[in-house]
Formats: C-alpha cells, structure tokens, sequence
C-alpha cells in the first residue's frame, strides 16, 4: 500500500512538473509573437522643402584638368564670400562644358564676388574660354535620396503664373515616371519667382531626351503657361563636396 502511494505521489509531481514547463513555453511563444506582431518603423522621408540659395555657373574650358586643380586652389577666396563647395559637372555632350553648383550664405556677396576683378583673372588663367553663365537660385525642393551617378538635366524657363504652372507640372508625374526622369530639385529665380530651375536625373538619357522634344511635352508647357522655349544643359556629375 504504502508502495502505491509514493508511486501516486511521484507521478502527481511529474505531471505538475510537465504542466508547468509548458506553461512556460506558452508564456515565452505569446511573447515572441508579440514582438514579430509589432509594426515596422515608417520610411525616412528623402524629401526636403527647407529653403536654400545655390549658385550655378556654366563656362568652357580649354582643359578640364587644369581647369579643376586651378579651381579647387581658388576655394578659400570663395569660402570668404560665403560661397560653398557642392557638385562640379561636365556637359553630357561636350565634355569641356563645365557646371559649378555652390551653396550660397548670401546672393548678394555672391553677386559681388562673381563680378570681382581677382575672379575674372583666375578663370583666365584657368583656361575658361567665353563669358560664363551664372544663375541666382533659391531651391524649395529637394529629393535627397541617393539616385547614383546617372546624366542629370538642369531646365531653365520662365512662366505667367508659378502656382498655374507647378499645378500642371504636378499633372506630369506620371509621363516623367514612364520616362525615367526623376526631379531631384526646384527653385526658383532668386530675383524673379517666374524663372523656373529644375534639375532632374535621367535613368534612360535616350528616353527622356526624346519626351522632351514630344508633343506631350510642349502641351504640357503650353498648360502650364511656359514663355518661350526651355534651355536645357545635360551633365555628369564629376565630384560631390
């Protein structure tokens, strides 16, 4: 008898021993599904709207090379403007066509250091050949997200009416996704609201230059009150800062 009992007795303990184990590892599965139920993080927005000056010049040179080295040793006479390094560009289809983008403190230092007597000497010595285009651009837009090293667009135009024209440009993003042309920033004329910049990059150049000579297109302009025609300068992008 007193056999049987110490039999029933060990049995209840390693049946209450087993309940118990799997109780534990009920607690430690409801845990676990809790956690893979949890909600991933959103996406970092690459979008930034915070406004910024940027200065653009375009020139030729005789040669690129040379051109760089006597441009970079210039820099701490740009930095006292409070002009700042930011993407140097070579022209997509002549290559001796160089684009400087430059992040400005203040447009009205930058005017002045643009027409200096100092500068105009150092760009001869340089090799620049011609008089160089500048342009004065407040950016409102800007898709940070790292799209590579593919050709970029920079479309200069001026409109009747920005809000007329930024709502049929709106209308456009389906024709630029088809076409492989992703917009990458958009400013404005520092002086005239009306004088468009955009800068896009070209995932297929062939594409997108032939979308832009589409009737499409000139539709598109002519919704969004576009005066005259665009200029359009493709370019590599050589150095980032």
């Amino acid at each position: 008898m007193k056999l049987f009992q110490w039999s029933c007795t060990h049995l209840l303990a390693a049946g209450l021993f087993f309940l118990s184990s799997c109780g534990g590892d009920g607690e430690k599965k409801a845990e676990t599904d809790t956690t893979a139920a949890e909600t991933p993080p959103a996406p970092v927005s690459t979008i930034d709207t915070t406004s910024h000056n940027m200065v653009t010049i375009m020139h030729k040179v005789a040669d690129f090379n040379k051109w760089m080295q006597a441009y970079e040793a210039h820099d701490s006479v740009r930095l006292a403007s409070g002009l700042h390094n930011y993407v140097i560009g070579r022209g997509l289809m002549d290559t001796n066509m160089v684009l400087i983008g430059l992040r400005a403190d203040d447009f009205a230092k930058a005017k002045a250091f643009s027409q200096s007597p100092g500068l105009k000497e150092t760009m001869k010595k340089a090799g620049v050949t011609g008089a160089p285009e500048v342009q004065y651009t407040v950016v409102t837009w800007q898709d940070t997200a790292n799209v590579g090293s593919i050709p970029r667009v920079m479309t200069m135009f001026t409109v009747k009416d920005k809000e007329v024209w930024r709502a049929s440009f709106e209308g456009g993003a389906p024709d630029r996704k088809a076409n492989d042309i992703m917009i990458r920033n958009i400013g404005h004329d520092a002086d005239n609201p009306n004088g468009i910049r955009l800068v896009s990059a070209l995932g297929d150049t062939a594409k997108a230059m032939a979308y832009y000579n589409s009737d499409a297109m000139k539709k598109r302009f002519a919704e969004g009150g576009v005066i005259g025609q665009p200029k359009r300068f493709f370019f590599t992008i050589v150095k980032r800062y």
